[in-house]
């Protein structure tokens, strides 16, 4: 019997590909490791005919992923990164893209070398900035990449202005939905044409798989996105596509929960006379609280901080992590601890994380599914070894 409404977005991201084997009726989709698919007939292809060009158990994360973000097609990718180059192949020899100087390290790192192998040109700005922002769409730009919340400083960028202006000026818009995921923002319904996702994060959720994901507003640019991702070979493995769609089933429940954690967290750094300032669009004290209730549905489970101290001190704070894991990325159900300047964002130049505002005492969590006081006693005791001189 059809639907009288649309499933909300909770309801697709569970039931989306389920019961749909029409072979064996298994209600989870099942795993199809082949690389290779028979032909029926002289020109006679099916559906796939060789796993880098396509196969059931990618379609049927990227269809999930697509549905959720509200776009018209996706593309299943080896990691983040791969995701964001997959969307360079777009563009024209020497295309000028307007990137957020606070963006991941890594995204940093990949449009500079792109950069300096003449394939693009990249001008990093202050996307927040309107003076700066006026200037570089007067530069033409056929790409305006979008990163928000920003990593690691959770800095909000309204999409949907920065998106109205680009268009304008005929540029691309490309937002980077990694810290929210399609549970907490929607960036093609604020006006973008491509979101991507580093799936091995929020979608996938536990740590265990690297990969990414390209959404497309357009069919046709959908299309050309998955031409360009097999002629290139960077499409996701089945088995980790498997595994990121069984991740993903749970991916509203997970965040409710590290979302309220998240806040808990948030308040206590706060208040702590060792904290002289804390990155969070769920505190009303943040820059970004406004317009976080605008086009977010909520703050999300990544915060930073600064620590008053020196980086001797950074060190006695990290020293003996336990229940924060002392580790890279974000997104899964653990909670984790990082420092920016020296992991995620030490590909960056000194001058490009000080331009950021990237500091050598900045601190970000990853907050997991532990239960919020051990979270808080944890810290607590980081703290502590803050103290001891």
């Amino acid at each position: 019997m059809p639907r009288n409404a649309p499933l909300h977005n909770a309801s697709i991201c569970v039931s989306s590909q389920i019961g749909n084997d029409s072979v064996y009726g298994a209600v989870t989709p099942p795993l199809y490791l082949s690389s290779t698919y028979k032909f029926k007939a002289l020109d006679g292809m099916g559906k796939y005919d060789y796993g880098r060009g396509g196969n059931p158990n990618r379609d049927a994360l990227a269809i999930t992923v697509a549905d959720m973000e509200g776009g018209k097609g996706a593309v299943v990718t080896s990691s983040g990164m791969a995701a964001i180059d997959l969307v360079l192949n777009l563009l024209p020899p020497n295309a000028l893209v307007i990137a957020p100087h606070d963006c991941y390290g890594g995204t940093h790192r990949l449009l500079k070398s792109r950069q300096s192998q003449g394939r693009i040109r990249v001008l990093f700005i202050n996307q927040n900035s309107e003076r700066a922002l006026e200037r570089a769409l007067d530069e033409k730009p056929a790409l305006v990449f979008i990163e928000t919340p920003s990593n690691p400083l959770m800095r909000v960028y309204d999409i949907q202005a920065l998106s109205s202006a680009a268009h304008k000026v005929g540029a691309l818009v490309v937002c980077d939905n990694t810290f929210l995921s399609p549970a907490r923002q929607h960036p093609l319904k604020l006006g973008a044409d491509i979101v991507v996702h580093s799936s091995t994060k929020y979608i996938n959720g536990h740590s265990d798989v690297v990969g990414g994901i390209v959404v497309a507003k357009d069919e046709a640019m959908a299309e050309q996105l998955a031409w360009w991702a097999n002629c290139t070979g960077v499409t996701g493995a089945p088995f980790d596509s498997f595994l990121t769609l069984r991740g993903l089933r749970t991916l509203h429940a997970r965040m409710d929960a590290q979302e309220t954690n998240a806040q808990k967290i948030a308040e206590f750094l706060h208040d702590h006379d060792f904290v002289s300032k804390v990155y969070y669009p769920g505190l009303k004290s943040d820059a970004g609280y406004d317009l976080a209730q605008k086009q977010q549905s909520g703050p999300g489970a990544m915060l930073s901080f600064e620590l008053s101290c020196d980086r001797d001190g950074v060190g006695r704070f990290l020293a003996h992590t336990s229940l924060f894991q002392f580790a890279e990325s974000l997104g899964g159900t653990e909670s984790l601890i990082c420092h920016p300047a020296s992991m995620t964002h030490r590909a960056m130049s000194a001058e490009a994380r000080k331009l950021a505002g990237i500091s050598e005492t900045l601190i970000r969590l990853s907050v997991g599914l532990e239960h919020s006081n051990d979270q808080l006693a944890e810290l607590s005791h980081y703290f502590q070894n803050l103290s001891k001189q």
